[in-house]
């Protein structure tokens, strides 16, 4: 049988991991634009499209890209995580309506 205290306690405990992991995210991602205009601009080309691709093929972007593939990662698993334990939760309160339903028909 599933202990809903149990998974309440690891949705507490895991939430603020769950919240620096989106943060981490959501900050990489809006980076991700400081960074491509940084590079963009340390570009000798004239054209546009010419410093997007310096930027876009830059060695520290690609690094950007990764960490943010990684914060992806982490996020992704931390609120599966949250997701199961509150379907725990779900699974216990069906489960005891079940028995409740049980015991009134054995009455």
């Amino acid at each position: 049988m599933t202990d809903p205290h149990k998974a309440v306690d690891y949705i507490f405990k895991h939430a603020p991991a769950f919240a620096k992991a989106k943060s981490e995210r959501v900050y990489l991602e809006e980076f991700r634009k400081s960074k491509k205009a940084i590079l963009m601009s340390q570009s000798n080309a004239e054209a546009a499209n010419a410093r997007e691709q310096y930027a876009y093929a830059h060695d520290e972007y690609l690094s950007l890209l990764d960490g943010l593939r990684a914060a992806v990662e982490t996020e992704e698993k931390l609120r599966w995580d949250l997701i199961a334990a509150q379907a725990r939760v779900e699974i216990w309160r069906t489960e005891q309506a079940n028995n409740r339903g049980q015991d009134r028909a054995t009455r």
